[in-house]
């Protein structure tokens, strides 16, 4: 069950006794990583909303921002990665059916989905061919399953990202992110209260699938992998639709006190913490619960982690109210019991007393543990790196093979298979901006939003690869014209008992919370999850930054290229590269060099917000045609992709700023964006820069027939056609997974 002998111990002296079968179980499963948060919460507390949740009421599913005109907007992002690791496809799948029922229980509706994928290597020769076929299956089928639940849902996949490292062989990373909007006056809460009001238990009924689902996410991958499948839980699309209607109508009634998702831990989770939240007890009768098995015993009945169903607490005398509307949408709606005025949640199966516990010791009294912290000697090593050899690289193919990476490459394959147009409130789809943009009903306003993460970066400099993550995705919101306003972030780490990975994740949050505090970008919900290691090893730190951007005018919105000619400027600020360049940690080191080493260079935190200020405020004052953000891969990847996804030629002399001609144009570093710019708004343009305390530079024209021309102070160093980087770039990934790897899956 996961429980450490002393962990059993401190139970009973809690409990006062010796717990039954059903109530070790849920102990068991509230007491894992999972849902207790044993080694995250104290580190956690770096994040101020956490820390006030912590002492005060309470995030509850998702944290929720102000969109103006009577408007909220609530996000959370979750991870799926063991599930995935198991059985891709409903691992996937139910990622994204339980992110959606997480903002469903804020009383918003579902209207974006997003995610963040990790996978081992797809291609080439760094692993072995059944390795590398099994990555591939992995891929595919996650991919297939993101789709297959999130199309028939009906909640568009609107952005996301994907990378690949051998690192995450054996164990990829699954992130799901949903995002919703709902009336300010009509947010629900998960607090149980009233006494005497029914529980009703609302959606599909429950089966012997996902049993001890939280606990299976809370340790290692091994050889027994499969023997596990029985942990992943089976999700029906079309089921969860019908509950996210039949859900909003029975809110509208108001006859609804509380409601949660029963996600991990099942109902164990949702009578005990919604019990725990309103400081009352709860009774439930299991003979009532609807079962898919009618031998199911209370402790499986408790642990099931079937999909779709959700435990609402209602006013009493208006539950046929909620009733009458579920029996509407065809979706169960069965009272199982009652909110008690003792404190317990009491569970009775055949008439007989199963668990009577109290909830706060499974809230509140999980045990939390401070790890050792260990500065491995990797991490100096990467302090150290000098970089070399990099001088005999040809630029030009240099780029060609840095479009056709895995990591740098059009994820169109991916985004493809996605219904990314479901409502009719995507404004700017997958591809066409540095942030996916929605334009809710109901207002002028829209919002932005992106997912960012670079395992590599935080795996050499933690605290830098933290600060980066939020400093990106803050950027990408504000490439799409928004002010940056809030994070959900998602932590996926290996054992946190072993020293360097307690110090990775500790320097991550310490980085991220710098960084969010910094840019007022307050994280307001989130998930963590460790054990993400299997026999291959421990995958890269990988903090997930989701981030929101509020644009005052819809209209406003930015496209990554512009669409007619026009000056390219770069806008940036200055920043001390040291000896390695910007090359360290980079994509061109690691792709063209075949060296992973050194460190990112951090990013100046108070630049990184006027930056972002100034680009929403370029964006609303129409002074910018086109805004994209430099990253992997450099300047002179930004310039290219500014050329294929406008489908015209690029004239760009490059800064050298003092640096080899390699380094200036693949060298990474934060805090620089290319803007389209007509002639006549190019006064407005350095006025509001250099009152932002930032420098501009005109670097080039977009808008030629068909070349890209880069040069360095003057001197020719990238010359191709759009048709030829846009092949590279476009058809990386179906090439490599048309090609036969040798293995098997």
């Amino acid at each position: 069950m996961g429980l450490t002998d002393e962990e059993y111990a401190l139970l009973v002296k809690l409990h006062g006794r010796e717990p039954t079968y059903t109530e070790l179980g849920m102990f068991a499963v509230m007491w894992s990583e999972h849902c207790g948060y044993k080694y995250s919460r104290p580190v956690l507390a770096l994040f101020k909303k956490y820390r006030e949740a912590l002492e005060g009421e309470g995030l509850e599913n998702a944290g929720i921002v102000d969109l103006g005109d009577g408007l909220a907007v609530t996000m959370k992002i979750e991870s799926h990665n063991h599930p995935s690791a198991v059985e891709p496809y409903q691992g996937a799948a139910t990622g994204v059916g339980g992110i959606i029922r997480d903002i469903l229980t804020m009383g918003a509706r579902p209207i974006a989905s997003l995610n963040s994928l990790r996978f081992g290597t797809i291609g080439g020769d760094r692993e072995a061919p059944e390795t590398v076929a099994r990555n591939r299956y992995l891929f595919e089928h996650v991919v297939a399953g993101i789709a297959g639940y999130g199309n028939c849902v009906g909640v568009p996949t609107v952005a996301g990202e994907v990378a690949f490292h051998p690192r995450y062989s054996g164990n990829p990373l699954v992130n799901a992110m949903c995002v919703g909007i709902l009336r300010k006056e009509e947010i629900a809460t998960a607090a149980a209260k009233g006494v005497g009001n029914p529980v009703v238990y609302l959606g599909s009924a429950t089966g012997k699938d996902g049993i001890h689902g939280a606990t299976f996410a809370s340790d290692a991958l091994g050889e027994d992998n499969d023997a596990k499948r029985p942990n992943v839980q089976i999700g029906d699309p079309l089921a969860e639709k019908l509950l996210i209607e039949a859900t909003l109508e029975a809110l509208r009634t108001g006859a609804i006190v509380a409601i949660q998702d029963m996600g991990a831990a099942g109902l164990t989770c949702s009578t005990v913490e919604m019990s725990s939240k309103g400081g009352v007890g709860m009774r439930v009768d299991l003979d009532l619960v609807p079962m898919r098995e009618p031998d199911m015993t209370a402790y499986e009945l408790m642990l099931s982690e079937s999909q779709e169903r959700m435990l609402a607490v209602v006013e009493r005398g208006r539950e046929e109210e909620v009733l009458r509307v579920f029996r509407k949408w065809g979706v169960h709606g069965v009272v199982i019991g009652e909110v008690t005025d003792d404190g317990l949640v009491t569970v009775l199966r055949g008439g007989k007393v199963e668990a009577r516990l109290d909830p706060k010791l499974l809230t509140d009294a999980c045990p939390t543990y401070q790890a050792p912290l260990q500065v491995p000697e990797y991490h100096e090593r990467a302090l150290r790196f000098r970089p070399q050899g990099y001088e005999s690289a040809d630029p030009d193919q240099a780029l060609r093979r840095l479009l056709a990476s895995p990591n740098i490459a059009s994820k169109r394959w991916v985004f493809e298979q996605y219904d990314q147009q479901v409502q009719t409130q995507t404004a700017v789809l997958p591809g066409g901006g540095d942030a996916a943009v929605i334009a809710p009903r109901g207002t002028r306003k829209a919002i932005a939003l992106k997912t960012d993460g670079n395992g590599l970066q935080t795996y050499l400099h933690p605290r830098a690869g933290g600060q980066l993550a939020v400093a990106e995705a803050a950027r990408n919101v504000a490439c799409a014209g928004a002010l940056p306003v809030a994070v959900t972030d998602g932590l996926n780490f290996g054992n946190p008992q072993r020293p360097h990975v307690f110090w990775q994740f500790s320097e991550a949050v310490r980085g991220i919370a710098e960084a969010c505090d910094t840019l007022d970008t307050p994280v307001i919900s989130g998930n963590v999850s460790f054990y993400n290691e299997s026999d291959l090893g421990e995958v890269l730190p990988t903090p997930v930054i989701g981030m929101l951007g509020i644009l005052e005018d819809r209209d406003a919105a930015l496209r990554m290229a512009p669409k007619a000619a026009c000056g390219l400027w770069l806008i940036d600020y200055p920043v001390d590269l040291g000896p390695q360049m910007g090359l360290g940690a980079s994509e061109f080191l690691a792709t063209v060099m075949g060296l992973e080493d050194g460190v990112p260079v951090a990013p100046d935190l108070e630049a990184e917000k006027r930056l972002c200020r100034l680009l929403a405020d370029l964006a609303h004052s129409r002074t910018i045609l086109s805004a994209h953000d430099c990253s992997e891969g450099g300047l002179a990847v930004a310039l290219a992709e500014v050329a294929i996804s406008g489908e015209r030629g690029i004239e760009a002399d490059v800064p050298s700023e003092g640096l080899p001609d390699v380094a200036a144009l693949f060298g990474e570093w934060p805090g620089r964006v290319l803007v389209g710019v007509s002639a006549d708004k190019e006064s407005e343009l350095k006025s509001a820069t250099e009152a932002a305390g930032l420098r501009c530079r005109r670097i080039g024209s977009f808008g030629l027939p068909e070349t890209v021309l880069v040069r360095v102070e003057g001197r020719e160093r990238v010359c191709a056609t759009v048709a030829e980087l846009s092949e590279a770039y476009h058809g990386s990934l179906p090439s490599l997974l048309m090609d036969d790897p040798k293995g098997s899956v």
